[in-house]
């Protein structure tokens, strides 16, 4: 006998089931000359109620397949803007190892005017990134006279001004709407090529300067505020009862230069950091304990500056080029350092050598980071400060470039503050 599937079950397919969820379909055999709505009442009740549930199914039926069209069309939509966010992200910086974040990126639908901006921001501190190290590479040039290393610069100097052409030209383009996504997709992709191939000459012309440079010549930059780039001190501190933190810096980040450096022991994030966030003056902590220091320097400008401390009394000294600016007491008397911890410089640390967050990331350039275990005079300080050929390393920690390992992007040359003071 055939099977008369009822309720539209066979007729309505794969649609009815989606928009039914769990509906159960009966089925009645019936004889080849029988009367399907008799033999269906036998089952389930009235032919007129058959017919009304039927025409209330067939109902529910339209209506859900105007819903997975609209849907669909939903789809299609975010699907297109998918592929435009997709070919707009920024670029990233050249050299970064896997995990490198990229910029922000308008996520729904075109580049607004105001993420363009921010584009073409961040594109001028890469490029001037790199111009400050052609500048280095420039004076190394003059005073070692060489035809060869003059030839490379000029050229690298032209690509620096092409590519800031392009960007300029790509920011405006993304402003007035001119680029459809499979054309910004290919420009950004030469700017990607041009700076990572621009990077890397550089990078190979540093590598032939640094032989040729003292130890403690290097300064390291970090040029953006994020959580990836940073530089490591291979030695941790000792146990301390005093000590005396000096370094050159520069920076003219806005609000807050960050955290220049920050040291964590096992169960102490905050053993000893200096830091600068928002708002705030730049501080000191000493075991989550905290002194604010009348600092002055984010103009731009390199300047020197010392923080002294002893454990009795918590008794501290702050010096700017050379020159006591602050003091006080009662910061985390009697705790001495604790030994065996992370000395980070760049960032601020939540856990033992991480937990780093961008808000707190130092932005700048640090040069001749020296510790000492004891207070140095303010005679000592100001031969530092002078850059005397008397001045005395750290007997903690030295500053040189076997001592530091950098990661995420920050890069070394030639540190130029003392030579510009001689």
């Amino acid at each position: 006998l055939p099977l008369v599937l009822l309720l539209l079950g066979s007729a309505l397919g794969p649609a009815l089931g989606q928009g039914l969820g769990q509906t159960r379909f009966i089925c009645t055999s019936v004889p080849l000359d029988g009367d399907v709505c008799a033999a269906s009442a036998l089952g389930t009740g009235s032919a007129e109620e058959l017919k009304g549930t039927v025409l209330q199914l067939r109902e529910t039926v339209l209506q859900q397949k105007e819903t997975i069209m609209n849907q669909k069309e939903t789809i299609r939509e975010l699907t297109a803007k998918l592929g435009r966010c997709e070919s707009q992200s920024v670029l990233e910086l050249p050299g970064e190892g896997k995990g490198r974040k990229g910029f922000s990126k308008n996520t729904m639908g075109d580049l607004s005017r105001p993420a363009a901006a921010e584009t073409l921001s961040q594109l001028g501190q890469t490029l001037q990134s790199l111009k400050t190290r052609l500048e280095n590479l420039e004076q190394f040039s003059r005073m070692n006279s060489s035809s060869q290393t003059n030839n490379l610069k000029d050229i690298l100097q032209n690509k620096i001004d092409d590519l800031e052409k392009q960007v300029l030209s790509r920011v405006n383009s993304l402003e007035e709407g001119k680029l459809s996504p499979r054309n910004e997709s290919e420009e950004r992709g030469k700017i990607e090529s041009t700076l990572t191939s621009l990077h890397q000459r550089i990078s190979d012309l540093e590598k032939g300067q640094k032989d040729n440079r003292p130890p403690d010549r290097f300064q390291l930059t970090f040029p953006l505020r994020t959580n990836y780039m940073y530089a490591k001190v291979k030695k941790s501190l000792p146990e301390m009862y005093a000590f005396s933190i000096c370094m050159w810096i520069k920076s003219s980040a806005s609000p807050g230069m960050g955290t220049p450096f920050s040291y964590a022991v096992p169960g102490q994030a905050n053993e000893l950091v200096l830091i600068e966030w928002g708002n705030n003056p730049m501080e000191i902590l000493i075991n989550d304990k905290v002194a604010k220091l009348p600092f002055a320097i984010n103009d731009g400008k390199w300047h020197h500056i010392c923080v002294t401390w002893t454990t009795r009394d918590g008794v501290w000294e702050a010096y700017q080029d050379g020159t006591q600016t602050g003091n006080g007491e009662n910061l985390a008397p009697y705790h001495p350092i604790k030994p065996q911890g992370v000395l980070v410089l760049g960032q601020e640390q939540d856990t033992l050598g991480g937990g780093f967050d961008a808000t707190q990331a130092f932005v700048g350039e640090l040069a001749h980071f020296n510790v000492w275990d004891r207070k140095l005079s303010p005679g000592e300080v100001y031969g530092l400060a002078t850059c005397s050929s008397k001045a005395l390393a750290g007997n903690v920690i030295a500053w040189a470039e076997a001592n530091i390992d950098i990661y995420g992007g920050a890069t070394k040359w030639t540190f130029e503050a003392c030579r510009q003071l001689n």
